[in-house]
Protein backbone atom coordinates (compact mmCIF):
# COMPACT_ATOMS: atom_id res chain seq x y z
CA UNK A 1 0.00 0.00 0.00
CA UNK A 2 2.52 2.41 0.72
CA UNK A 3 4.64 1.97 -2.11
CA UNK A 4 1.19 2.52 -4.63
CA UNK A 5 0.86 5.54 -2.58
CA UNK A 6 4.51 7.15 -3.08
CA UNK A 7 4.15 5.57 -6.73
CA UNK A 8 1.09 7.74 -7.13
CA UNK A 9 2.36 10.47 -5.14
CA UNK A 10 5.57 10.58 -8.12
CA UNK A 11 2.91 10.23 -10.66
CA UNK A 12 1.07 13.01 -9.76
CA UNK A 13 4.33 15.15 -9.41
CA UNK A 14 5.43 14.68 -12.97
CA UNK A 15 2.07 14.79 -14.26
CA UNK A 16 1.38 18.33 -12.33
CA UNK A 17 4.17 20.32 -12.46
CA UNK A 18 4.70 23.03 -15.67
CA UNK A 19 1.77 21.88 -16.34
CA UNK A 20 1.43 24.74 -18.90
CA UNK A 21 4.51 23.82 -20.97
CA UNK A 22 4.29 22.48 -24.27
CA UNK A 23 4.32 18.88 -24.96
CA UNK A 24 7.60 17.14 -26.44
CA UNK A 25 8.28 18.23 -29.88
CA UNK A 26 12.20 17.38 -30.08
CA UNK A 27 11.66 13.69 -28.77
CA UNK A 28 8.04 13.85 -29.69
CA UNK A 29 5.55 11.18 -28.35
CA UNK A 30 2.84 12.01 -31.14
CA UNK A 31 1.05 14.92 -29.37
CA UNK A 32 -0.31 17.37 -31.31
CA UNK A 33 -0.90 20.78 -29.18
CA UNK A 34 -3.15 23.09 -31.26
CA UNK A 35 -5.73 19.78 -31.06
CA UNK A 36 -6.33 20.75 -27.44
CA UNK A 37 -8.05 23.71 -27.73
CA UNK A 38 -10.42 22.08 -30.46
CA UNK A 39 -11.90 19.15 -28.28
CA UNK A 40 -12.59 21.12 -25.41
CA UNK A 41 -14.46 23.56 -27.68
CA UNK A 42 -17.93 23.05 -26.78
CA UNK A 43 -16.71 23.02 -22.77
CA UNK A 44 -15.42 26.23 -22.91
CA UNK A 45 -18.31 27.53 -25.06
CA UNK A 46 -20.22 26.73 -21.93
CA UNK A 47 -18.98 28.37 -19.58
CA UNK A 48 -17.81 31.83 -21.24
CA UNK A 49 -20.59 32.36 -23.72
CA UNK A 50 -23.70 29.75 -21.70
CA UNK A 51 -24.10 27.79 -24.82
CA UNK A 52 -22.52 24.47 -25.81
CA UNK A 53 -22.69 25.58 -30.00
CA UNK A 54 -21.43 28.46 -31.35
CA UNK A 55 -20.28 27.16 -34.52
CA UNK A 56 -20.58 24.07 -36.66
CA UNK A 57 -18.02 22.19 -34.65
CA UNK A 58 -19.18 20.26 -31.76
CA UNK A 59 -17.35 17.54 -30.35
CA UNK A 60 -19.14 16.87 -27.73
CA UNK A 61 -21.30 14.32 -30.02
CA UNK A 62 -18.07 12.77 -29.92
CA UNK A 63 -16.40 12.87 -26.76
CA UNK A 64 -19.82 13.76 -24.08
CA UNK A 65 -17.92 12.41 -21.43
CA UNK A 66 -14.36 14.17 -21.55
CA UNK A 67 -16.71 17.55 -22.55
CA UNK A 68 -18.58 17.19 -19.26
CA UNK A 69 -15.00 16.69 -17.33
CA UNK A 70 -13.87 19.37 -18.75
CA UNK A 71 -17.07 21.85 -18.31
CA UNK A 72 -16.60 20.50 -14.66
CA UNK A 73 -12.77 22.12 -14.42
CA UNK A 74 -13.56 25.29 -16.29
CA UNK A 75 -16.86 25.82 -14.61
CA UNK A 76 -14.74 25.39 -11.10
CA UNK A 77 -11.45 27.06 -11.90
CA UNK A 78 -12.19 29.30 -14.72
CA UNK A 79 -11.27 28.83 -18.19
CA UNK A 80 -7.12 27.78 -19.32
CA UNK A 81 -4.62 25.99 -19.97
CA UNK A 82 -3.51 24.89 -16.69
CA UNK A 83 -7.16 23.98 -16.29
CA UNK A 84 -7.78 22.10 -19.00
CA UNK A 85 -5.04 20.04 -18.49
CA UNK A 86 -6.38 19.02 -14.87
CA UNK A 87 -8.82 16.19 -16.24
CA UNK A 88 -6.07 14.46 -17.67
CA UNK A 89 -4.06 14.82 -15.58
CA UNK A 90 -6.82 13.09 -13.01
CA UNK A 91 -7.61 10.18 -15.69
CA UNK A 92 -3.77 9.41 -15.68
CA UNK A 93 -3.63 9.29 -11.83
CA UNK A 94 -7.21 7.72 -11.56
CA UNK A 95 -5.73 5.14 -14.04
CA UNK A 96 -2.81 4.01 -11.90
CA UNK A 97 -4.87 3.53 -9.01
CA UNK A 98 -7.65 1.51 -11.11
CA UNK A 99 -4.39 -0.73 -12.57
CA UNK A 100 -2.91 -1.26 -8.94
CA UNK A 101 -6.72 -2.64 -7.47
CA UNK A 102 -7.14 -4.46 -10.61
CA UNK A 103 -3.48 -6.45 -10.35
CA UNK A 104 -4.56 -6.74 -6.54
CA UNK A 105 -7.01 -8.44 -6.66
CA UNK A 106 -5.34 -10.52 -9.59
CA UNK A 107 -1.98 -11.42 -8.09
CA UNK A 108 -1.55 -9.55 -4.54
CA UNK A 109 -0.02 -6.69 -3.26
CA UNK A 110 3.78 -7.17 -5.05
CA UNK A 111 1.97 -7.24 -8.66
CA UNK A 112 -0.26 -3.97 -7.56
CA UNK A 113 2.59 -2.39 -6.42
CA UNK A 114 4.48 -3.08 -9.14
CA UNK A 115 2.05 -1.97 -11.77
CA UNK A 116 1.52 1.43 -9.61
CA UNK A 117 5.62 1.92 -10.05
CA UNK A 118 5.66 1.37 -13.91
CA UNK A 119 2.58 2.96 -14.89
CA UNK A 120 3.32 5.99 -12.98
CA UNK A 121 6.43 6.86 -14.26
CA UNK A 122 5.75 5.59 -17.66
CA UNK A 123 6.76 8.79 -19.96
CA UNK A 124 4.60 8.29 -23.03
CA UNK A 125 1.79 7.72 -20.77
CA UNK A 126 2.60 10.84 -18.70
CA UNK A 127 3.03 13.05 -21.39
CA UNK A 128 -0.26 12.37 -22.54
CA UNK A 129 -1.50 12.20 -19.23
CA UNK A 130 -0.52 16.01 -19.49
CA UNK A 131 -2.79 16.90 -22.58
CA UNK A 132 -6.10 18.23 -23.05
CA UNK A 133 -7.03 15.21 -25.26
CA UNK A 134 -9.51 12.44 -25.00
CA UNK A 135 -7.36 9.68 -25.10
CA UNK A 136 -6.11 9.91 -21.00
CA UNK A 137 -9.94 9.94 -19.96
CA UNK A 138 -10.81 6.71 -22.17
CA UNK A 139 -7.72 4.90 -21.33
CA UNK A 140 -8.92 5.86 -17.44
CA UNK A 141 -12.74 4.43 -17.97
CA UNK A 142 -10.99 1.08 -19.75
CA UNK A 143 -8.88 0.69 -16.68
CA UNK A 144 -11.65 0.86 -14.28
CA UNK A 145 -13.55 -1.63 -16.33
CA UNK A 146 -11.01 -3.88 -16.53
CA UNK A 147 -9.97 -3.51 -12.77
CA UNK A 148 -14.07 -3.78 -11.94
CA UNK A 149 -13.99 -6.69 -13.71
CA UNK A 150 -10.94 -8.56 -11.74
CA UNK A 151 -12.58 -7.56 -8.54
CA UNK A 152 -16.10 -9.06 -10.02
CA UNK A 153 -14.79 -12.49 -10.02
CA UNK A 154 -14.99 -12.41 -6.11
CA UNK A 155 -17.31 -9.58 -5.48
CA UNK A 156 -19.94 -10.02 -8.48
CA UNK A 157 -21.57 -6.95 -8.52
CA UNK A 158 -19.05 -4.47 -8.87
CA UNK A 159 -18.92 -6.22 -12.54
CA UNK A 160 -22.23 -3.46 -12.48
CA UNK A 161 -19.35 -0.63 -12.57
CA UNK A 162 -17.63 -2.65 -14.97
CA UNK A 163 -19.93 -2.10 -17.79
CA UNK A 164 -20.75 0.88 -16.85
CA UNK A 165 -17.12 1.88 -17.47
CA UNK A 166 -17.13 0.40 -21.26
CA UNK A 167 -20.06 2.35 -22.00
CA UNK A 168 -18.06 5.73 -20.46
CA UNK A 169 -14.72 4.59 -22.44
CA UNK A 170 -17.10 4.50 -25.69
CA UNK A 171 -18.71 8.30 -24.65
CA UNK A 172 -15.67 9.61 -24.27
CA UNK A 173 -13.90 7.96 -27.43
CA UNK A 174 -15.72 5.17 -29.69
CA UNK A 175 -11.74 3.66 -30.75
CA UNK A 176 -12.86 1.80 -27.38
CA UNK A 177 -14.92 -0.46 -29.22
CA UNK A 178 -12.10 -2.75 -29.41
CA UNK A 179 -12.59 -3.26 -25.63
CA UNK A 180 -16.65 -3.39 -25.84
CA UNK A 181 -15.80 -6.47 -27.75
CA UNK A 182 -13.27 -7.87 -25.73
CA UNK A 183 -15.01 -7.70 -22.38
CA UNK A 184 -17.99 -9.39 -24.52
CA UNK A 185 -15.93 -12.41 -25.78
CA UNK A 186 -15.22 -13.08 -22.14
CA UNK A 187 -18.61 -12.01 -20.23
CA UNK A 188 -19.96 -14.37 -23.51
CA UNK A 189 -17.77 -17.18 -23.17
CA UNK A 190 -18.32 -17.37 -19.48
CA UNK A 191 -22.01 -17.68 -19.51
CA UNK A 192 -21.56 -20.32 -22.65
CA UNK A 193 -19.03 -22.43 -20.35
CA UNK A 194 -21.71 -22.95 -17.24
CA UNK A 195 -24.78 -23.31 -19.54
CA UNK A 196 -23.26 -25.64 -22.54
CA UNK A 197 -21.73 -28.56 -20.96
CA UNK A 198 -20.89 -29.74 -24.53
CA UNK A 199 -18.86 -26.38 -25.73
CA UNK A 200 -17.39 -27.01 -22.36
CA UNK A 201 -16.39 -30.32 -22.85
CA UNK A 202 -15.19 -29.69 -26.40
CA UNK A 203 -13.44 -26.44 -25.23
CA UNK A 204 -12.05 -28.92 -22.16
CA UNK A 205 -12.63 -26.15 -19.89
CA UNK A 206 -13.74 -26.11 -16.32
CA UNK A 207 -17.39 -24.46 -15.54
CA UNK A 208 -16.96 -21.11 -14.15
CA UNK A 209 -17.35 -20.30 -10.41
CA UNK A 210 -20.55 -18.92 -8.96
CA UNK A 211 -19.12 -15.79 -8.31
CA UNK A 212 -17.26 -15.92 -11.78
CA UNK A 213 -20.81 -16.48 -13.36
CA UNK A 214 -22.03 -13.78 -11.53
CA UNK A 215 -19.60 -11.16 -12.09
CA UNK A 216 -20.24 -11.91 -15.84
CA UNK A 217 -23.95 -11.34 -15.28
CA UNK A 218 -23.40 -7.90 -13.41
CA UNK A 219 -21.01 -6.49 -16.08
CA UNK A 220 -23.47 -6.99 -18.67
CA UNK A 221 -26.68 -5.90 -16.83
CA UNK A 222 -24.20 -2.53 -16.20
CA UNK A 223 -23.45 -2.30 -20.08
CA UNK A 224 -27.04 -3.28 -21.12
CA UNK A 225 -28.69 -0.67 -18.28
CA UNK A 226 -25.91 2.34 -18.97
CA UNK A 227 -25.87 1.80 -22.86
CA UNK A 228 -29.84 1.57 -22.80
CA UNK A 229 -29.34 5.05 -20.50
CA UNK A 230 -27.17 6.64 -23.00
CA UNK A 231 -29.14 5.62 -26.33
CA UNK A 232 -32.78 7.05 -24.92
CA UNK A 233 -30.77 10.39 -22.93
CA UNK A 234 -27.97 11.49 -26.08
CA UNK A 235 -28.18 9.16 -28.52
CA UNK A 236 -31.63 9.15 -30.09
CA UNK A 237 -32.53 12.90 -29.55
CA UNK A 238 -29.00 13.97 -31.01
CA UNK A 239 -29.14 10.72 -33.97
CA UNK A 240 -28.50 13.57 -36.62
CA UNK A 241 -24.93 14.53 -35.41
CA UNK A 242 -23.72 11.42 -33.57
CA UNK A 243 -24.21 9.52 -36.25
CA UNK A 244 -22.33 12.30 -38.33
CA UNK A 245 -19.41 12.81 -36.22
CA UNK A 246 -19.32 9.10 -35.02
CA UNK A 247 -19.39 7.22 -38.61
CA UNK A 248 -19.08 9.55 -41.30
CA UNK A 249 -16.57 11.86 -39.94
CA UNK A 250 -14.52 9.40 -38.12
CA UNK A 251 -14.85 6.19 -40.20
CA UNK A 252 -16.29 7.39 -43.46
CA UNK A 253 -13.80 9.74 -44.57
CA UNK A 254 -10.32 8.86 -42.81
CA UNK A 255 -8.99 4.99 -43.71
CA UNK A 256 -8.84 3.25 -46.70
CA UNK A 257 -9.99 -0.49 -46.45
CA UNK A 258 -8.11 -2.28 -49.27
CA UNK A 259 -6.07 -5.11 -48.33
CA UNK A 260 -3.03 -3.10 -49.11
CA UNK A 261 -4.20 -0.78 -46.39
CA UNK A 262 -4.82 -3.18 -43.73
CA UNK A 263 -1.40 -4.96 -44.81
CA UNK A 264 0.77 -1.72 -44.45
CA UNK A 265 -1.16 -0.56 -41.22
CA UNK A 266 -0.70 -3.93 -39.94
CA UNK A 267 3.09 -3.80 -40.38
CA UNK A 268 3.67 -0.16 -39.06
CA UNK A 269 2.74 -0.91 -35.50
CA UNK A 270 6.17 -1.43 -34.10
CA UNK A 271 8.06 0.35 -36.82
CA UNK A 272 6.95 4.15 -37.33
CA UNK A 273 6.47 5.24 -34.01
CA UNK A 274 8.59 5.09 -31.11
CA UNK A 275 6.02 4.28 -28.77
CA UNK A 276 6.99 0.77 -28.46
CA UNK A 277 10.92 1.12 -28.27
CA UNK A 278 10.52 3.47 -25.44
CA UNK A 279 9.15 1.18 -23.12
CA UNK A 280 10.70 -2.04 -24.75
CA UNK A 281 11.72 -3.92 -20.97
CA UNK A 282 7.81 -3.57 -20.85
CA UNK A 283 7.00 -4.93 -24.08
CA UNK A 284 9.41 -8.01 -23.60
CA UNK A 285 7.63 -8.54 -20.24
CA UNK A 286 4.43 -8.35 -20.99
CA UNK A 287 4.89 -10.50 -24.38
CA UNK A 288 6.08 -13.28 -22.54
CA UNK A 289 3.01 -12.98 -19.80
CA UNK A 290 0.83 -12.87 -22.75
CA UNK A 291 2.13 -15.95 -23.92
CA UNK A 292 1.73 -17.78 -20.60
CA UNK A 293 -1.59 -16.78 -20.96
CA UNK A 294 -2.12 -17.87 -24.34
CA UNK A 295 -0.62 -21.22 -23.44
CA UNK A 296 -2.81 -21.72 -20.27
CA UNK A 297 -5.88 -20.38 -22.07
CA UNK A 298 -8.39 -22.89 -20.60
CA UNK A 299 -7.22 -22.08 -17.09
CA UNK A 300 -6.60 -18.71 -17.31
CA UNK A 301 -8.50 -16.48 -15.02
CA UNK A 302 -11.46 -14.05 -16.95
CA UNK A 303 -9.27 -10.75 -15.89
CA UNK A 304 -6.05 -12.44 -17.70
CA UNK A 305 -7.95 -13.13 -20.56
CA UNK A 306 -9.15 -9.86 -20.99
CA UNK A 307 -5.98 -8.21 -20.53
CA UNK A 308 -4.63 -10.45 -23.71
CA UNK A 309 -7.92 -9.20 -25.79
CA UNK A 310 -7.17 -5.84 -24.64
CA UNK A 311 -3.46 -6.30 -26.64
CA UNK A 312 -4.57 -8.65 -29.17
CA UNK A 313 -8.37 -6.26 -30.33
CA UNK A 314 -6.56 -3.09 -30.08
CA UNK A 315 -4.10 -3.96 -32.36
CA UNK A 316 -6.48 -5.22 -34.66
CA UNK A 317 -8.72 -2.14 -34.28
CA UNK A 318 -5.19 -0.46 -35.14
CA UNK A 319 -4.62 -2.58 -38.64
CA UNK A 320 -8.48 -1.75 -39.19
CA UNK A 321 -8.53 1.90 -38.41
CA UNK A 322 -5.23 3.95 -38.39
CA UNK A 323 -1.95 2.39 -36.83
CA UNK A 324 0.18 5.69 -38.35
CA UNK A 325 -1.36 8.47 -35.27
CA UNK A 326 0.22 7.53 -32.22
CA UNK A 327 -2.99 8.50 -30.49
CA UNK A 328 -4.49 5.54 -31.30
CA UNK A 329 -1.44 3.32 -29.35
CA UNK A 330 -1.96 4.89 -26.03
CA UNK A 331 -4.77 2.67 -24.48
CA UNK A 332 -2.18 -0.46 -24.73
CA UNK A 333 -0.03 0.66 -22.44
CA UNK A 334 -1.88 0.22 -19.07
CA UNK A 335 -2.36 -3.51 -20.80
CA UNK A 336 1.48 -3.73 -21.35
CA UNK A 337 1.60 -2.68 -17.78
CA UNK A 338 -0.54 -5.22 -15.71
CA UNK A 339 0.90 -8.34 -18.45
CA UNK A 340 4.05 -7.33 -17.35
CA UNK A 341 3.63 -6.26 -13.66
CA UNK A 342 1.67 -10.20 -13.82
CA UNK A 343 5.27 -11.83 -14.81
CA UNK A 344 7.45 -9.67 -12.66
CA UNK A 345 5.70 -9.98 -9.04
CA UNK A 346 5.56 -14.04 -9.04
CA UNK A 347 7.89 -16.17 -7.84
CA UNK A 348 6.23 -19.44 -8.66
CA UNK A 349 6.97 -20.70 -12.01
CA UNK A 350 5.10 -18.62 -14.71
CA UNK A 351 3.35 -21.42 -16.20
CA UNK A 352 2.04 -23.88 -13.82
CA UNK A 353 -0.57 -25.82 -16.18
CA UNK A 354 -0.43 -25.63 -19.93
CA UNK A 355 -3.59 -26.01 -21.64
CA UNK A 356 -2.73 -25.81 -25.01
CA UNK A 357 -1.83 -29.25 -25.27
CA UNK A 358 -3.01 -31.85 -27.99
CA UNK A 359 -1.82 -32.20 -31.61
CA UNK A 360 -2.62 -28.63 -32.83
CA UNK A 361 -1.39 -26.70 -29.89
CA UNK A 362 1.86 -25.54 -31.43
CA UNK A 363 -0.35 -24.37 -34.63
CA UNK A 364 -2.65 -22.57 -32.41
CA UNK A 365 0.20 -21.13 -30.66
CA UNK A 366 1.86 -19.91 -34.09
CA UNK A 367 -0.15 -16.64 -34.77
CA UNK A 368 0.54 -15.35 -31.21
CA UNK A 369 4.16 -16.25 -31.60
CA UNK A 370 4.24 -14.34 -34.35
CA UNK A 371 2.79 -11.00 -33.47
CA UNK A 372 4.57 -10.90 -30.10
CA UNK A 373 7.64 -11.54 -32.12
CA UNK A 374 7.33 -9.52 -34.58
CA UNK A 375 6.40 -6.59 -31.88
CA UNK A 376 9.17 -7.25 -30.21
CA UNK A 377 12.01 -6.91 -32.55
CA UNK A 378 10.28 -4.67 -34.55
CA UNK A 379 10.40 -1.95 -31.85
CA UNK A 380 14.55 -2.33 -31.92
CA UNK A 381 15.38 -3.46 -35.48
CA UNK A 382 13.56 0.02 -36.66
CA UNK A 383 16.48 1.93 -34.84
CA UNK A 384 18.48 0.91 -37.49
CA UNK A 385 16.58 2.85 -40.38
CA UNK A 386 14.60 4.90 -38.12
CA UNK A 387 13.75 7.21 -40.95
CA UNK A 388 13.01 4.06 -43.27
CA UNK A 389 9.88 2.22 -43.12
CA UNK A 390 10.45 -0.23 -45.28
CA UNK A 391 13.44 -2.26 -44.36
CA UNK A 392 12.07 -2.13 -40.23
CA UNK A 393 9.29 -4.01 -41.68
CA UNK A 394 11.44 -6.26 -43.87
CA UNK A 395 13.67 -7.73 -41.09
CA UNK A 396 11.57 -7.21 -38.30
CA UNK A 397 8.96 -9.69 -40.30
CA UNK A 398 11.92 -11.87 -41.09
CA UNK A 399 13.09 -12.43 -37.49
CA UNK A 400 9.30 -12.97 -35.87
CA UNK A 401 9.16 -15.75 -38.69
CA UNK A 402 11.88 -17.22 -37.91
CA UNK A 403 11.05 -16.79 -34.05
CA UNK A 404 7.53 -18.23 -34.64
CA UNK A 405 8.96 -20.80 -36.57
CA UNK A 406 11.57 -21.90 -34.27
CA UNK A 407 8.95 -21.60 -31.46
CA UNK A 408 6.23 -23.93 -33.32
CA UNK A 409 9.29 -26.32 -33.86
CA UNK A 410 10.24 -26.45 -30.37
CA UNK A 411 6.79 -26.36 -28.54
CA UNK A 412 7.70 -29.13 -26.09
CA UNK A 413 11.09 -27.72 -25.15
CA UNK A 414 9.29 -23.91 -24.96
CA UNK A 415 6.53 -25.52 -22.64
CA UNK A 416 9.36 -26.69 -20.15
CA UNK A 417 11.20 -23.78 -20.33
CA UNK A 418 8.35 -21.55 -19.70
CA UNK A 419 7.46 -24.36 -16.64
CA UNK A 420 11.02 -23.72 -14.99
CA UNK A 421 11.07 -20.52 -15.07
CA UNK A 422 10.61 -18.36 -12.10
CA UNK A 423 11.03 -14.13 -11.14
CA UNK A 424 13.01 -13.93 -7.93
CA UNK A 425 12.20 -10.55 -6.02
CA UNK A 426 15.81 -8.97 -6.93
CA UNK A 427 15.47 -10.10 -10.46
CA UNK A 428 12.26 -8.09 -10.85
CA UNK A 429 12.88 -5.40 -8.45
CA UNK A 430 16.11 -4.62 -11.62
CA UNK A 431 13.79 -4.98 -14.48
CA UNK A 432 11.42 -1.87 -12.74
CA UNK A 433 14.06 -0.44 -11.42
CA UNK A 434 15.50 -0.29 -14.91
CA UNK A 435 12.37 0.62 -17.06
CA UNK A 436 11.32 3.31 -14.81
CA UNK A 437 14.66 4.84 -14.56
CA UNK A 438 14.72 4.74 -18.30
CA UNK A 439 11.30 6.57 -17.93
CA UNK A 440 12.68 9.07 -15.93
CA UNK A 441 15.49 9.95 -17.69
CA UNK A 442 13.29 10.82 -20.79
CA UNK A 443 11.46 13.11 -18.48
CA UNK A 444 14.45 14.48 -16.97
CA UNK A 445 15.50 15.80 -20.78
CA UNK A 446 12.24 16.85 -21.51
CA UNK A 447 12.05 19.20 -18.55
CA UNK A 448 15.80 20.27 -19.31
CA UNK A 449 14.53 21.89 -22.27
CA UNK A 450 11.08 22.71 -21.88
CA UNK A 451 9.24 25.65 -23.63
CA UNK A 452 5.63 27.09 -22.84
CA UNK A 453 5.68 29.13 -26.05
CA UNK A 454 1.96 28.10 -27.19
CA UNK A 455 1.11 28.95 -23.50
CA UNK A 456 2.41 32.73 -23.97
CA UNK A 457 1.02 32.92 -27.65
CA UNK A 458 -2.28 32.31 -26.35
CA UNK A 459 -1.72 34.94 -23.67
CA UNK A 460 -0.61 37.43 -26.09
CA UNK A 461 -3.54 37.14 -28.35
CA UNK A 462 -5.81 38.44 -25.01
CA UNK A 463 -3.96 41.67 -25.09
CA UNK A 464 -4.52 41.71 -29.09
CA UNK A 465 -8.24 40.72 -29.46
CA UNK A 466 -11.15 41.75 -27.21
CA UNK A 467 -13.18 39.37 -25.78
CA UNK A 468 -15.92 37.63 -28.23
CA UNK A 469 -13.67 38.11 -31.22
CA UNK A 470 -14.51 35.71 -33.73
CA UNK A 471 -11.22 34.73 -35.36
CA UNK A 472 -11.25 31.48 -38.45
CA UNK A 473 -9.03 28.60 -38.12
CA UNK A 474 -8.22 25.54 -36.50
CA UNK A 475 -5.35 26.92 -34.80
CA UNK A 476 -7.57 29.76 -34.10
CA UNK A 477 -9.22 26.87 -31.13
CA UNK A 478 -5.58 25.74 -30.53
CA UNK A 479 -4.49 29.29 -29.47
CA UNK A 480 -8.01 30.06 -27.70
CA UNK A 481 -7.26 28.78 -23.97
CA UNK A 482 -5.52 32.03 -22.87
CA UNK A 483 -7.89 34.44 -23.89
CA UNK A 484 -11.54 34.94 -24.93
CA UNK A 485 -11.52 34.84 -28.51
CA UNK A 486 -14.42 32.81 -30.28
CA UNK A 487 -12.73 30.80 -32.53
CA UNK A 488 -14.93 29.55 -35.80
CA UNK A 489 -13.31 25.96 -36.98
CA UNK A 490 -12.84 24.76 -40.11
CA UNK A 491 -11.64 20.83 -40.95
CA UNK A 492 -12.08 19.18 -44.16
CA UNK A 493 -15.89 18.38 -44.88
CA UNK A 494 -17.05 19.47 -41.18
CA UNK A 495 -16.80 21.93 -39.26
CA UNK A 496 -17.29 25.69 -40.61
CA UNK A 497 -16.44 24.34 -44.01
CA UNK A 498 -19.32 24.83 -46.00
CA UNK A 499 -18.92 28.77 -46.26
CA UNK A 500 -15.60 28.68 -45.41
CA UNK A 501 -14.67 31.34 -48.14
CA UNK A 502 -17.48 33.58 -47.62
CA UNK A 503 -17.63 34.34 -43.67
CA UNK A 504 -16.98 38.39 -44.01
CA UNK A 505 -18.09 38.35 -40.60
CA UNK A 506 -14.89 36.85 -39.02
CA UNK A 507 -12.23 39.28 -39.85
CA UNK A 508 -8.86 37.37 -38.33
CA UNK A 509 -7.03 34.23 -39.43
CA UNK A 510 -4.92 32.19 -37.18
CA UNK A 511 -2.27 29.88 -38.98
CA UNK A 512 0.70 28.64 -39.23
CA UNK A 513 3.41 30.38 -41.25
CA UNK A 514 6.36 28.14 -40.18
CA UNK A 515 6.77 25.67 -40.93
CA UNK A 516 4.62 26.04 -43.55
CA UNK A 517 1.63 27.77 -44.06
CA UNK A 518 -1.29 25.94 -43.12
CA UNK A 519 0.38 23.05 -41.86
CA UNK A 520 -2.42 22.50 -39.31
CA UNK A 521 -4.36 21.29 -42.39
CA UNK A 522 -4.19 22.55 -46.11
CA UNK A 523 -8.40 23.78 -45.64
CA UNK A 524 -6.87 26.46 -44.38
CA UNK A 525 -5.63 27.68 -47.38
CA UNK A 526 -8.81 27.79 -49.37
CA UNK A 527 -9.62 30.54 -46.49
CA UNK A 528 -6.25 31.99 -47.36
CA UNK A 529 -7.08 31.94 -51.25
CA UNK A 530 -10.50 33.71 -50.70
CA UNK A 531 -9.22 36.76 -49.10
CA UNK A 532 -5.87 38.09 -51.27
CA UNK A 533 -5.77 41.40 -49.58
CA UNK A 534 -5.40 40.03 -46.26
CA UNK A 535 -2.23 41.14 -44.16
CA UNK A 536 0.24 39.81 -41.71
CA UNK A 537 -0.66 41.68 -38.18
CA UNK A 538 1.89 39.57 -36.02
CA UNK A 539 3.48 36.78 -35.68
CA UNK A 540 3.96 34.64 -32.55
CA UNK A 541 6.92 31.77 -31.73
CA UNK A 542 4.61 28.36 -30.91
CA UNK A 543 6.04 24.87 -30.85
CA UNK A 544 5.01 21.85 -32.45
CA UNK A 545 8.36 20.37 -34.85
CA UNK A 546 11.41 19.71 -33.81
CA UNK A 547 12.57 22.28 -35.85
CA UNK A 548 12.80 24.80 -33.19
CA UNK A 549 11.48 27.52 -35.77
CA UNK A 550 7.22 27.24 -35.62
CA UNK A 551 5.43 30.61 -35.86
CA UNK A 552 1.92 31.06 -36.07
CA UNK A 553 0.69 34.38 -37.53
CA UNK A 554 -2.61 36.84 -36.53
CA UNK A 555 -4.04 37.86 -40.34
CA UNK A 556 -6.20 40.23 -41.16
CA UNK A 557 -8.44 39.20 -43.61
CA UNK A 558 -9.24 42.42 -45.34
CA UNK A 559 -5.79 44.24 -44.75
CA UNK A 560 -7.55 47.75 -44.90
CA UNK A 561 -4.39 49.70 -43.10
CA UNK A 562 -5.02 49.14 -39.76
CA UNK A 563 -2.85 46.32 -39.62
CA UNK A 564 1.16 46.02 -40.03
CA UNK A 565 3.38 43.88 -41.79
CA UNK A 566 6.12 45.32 -39.90
CA UNK A 567 5.46 43.53 -36.21
CA UNK A 568 6.94 40.07 -35.16
CA UNK A 569 5.49 39.40 -31.71
CA UNK A 570 7.34 36.69 -30.00
CA UNK A 571 5.15 34.51 -27.57
CA UNK A 572 8.13 34.06 -25.09
CA UNK A 573 8.38 38.00 -24.71
CA UNK A 574 4.61 38.76 -23.33
CA UNK A 575 2.57 37.57 -20.52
Amino acid sequence: MLVCLAALALGAALRGVWLTADPPSHATVGIVWHDEGPWVHNARNKVLWNQWRTDEWNPVFLTPVFTVLEYVAFSTFGVGTWQARLVPVASGLAAVLLLAAGLGAVAGPRCAATGAILLATNYVFVMWNRAALMESTMTAMIVMAWASYAIAERQPRVGLLAGAAVVAAWFTKASSAFFVAAILIDCLTTVALAWLPAVRRKARMNEPTPAVLAGAYWTLVGLALTGAAALIWFVVPHWHEYQFYNWQMSVVRKPAYTLRALLDRASWIPIVHDFFTRMWLVLVAAALSLLTIAARWRTATPSERLLAWWVLLGMAELVVHDSGNERRYVMLIPALVGLASLLLARTHPVLRHSSVEGRYARWAAFPVLLVLAYLVAGSMIRLASIYEVRPGVRLSALAALLCASYGVIRWRALRGWLVRQEMPPVHAAVVVALAAGGDLAQYAQWAATRSDDNYRASRTLAGVLPAGTLVHGKLANGLSLENRIRPVFVGREFGNYADRKTRDDVRYILTYVAPRVGYEGSVINDVLDAYPNRTIIMTFDVAETATGRDRAALIDKFGDGRASTSGHVAGRAHD
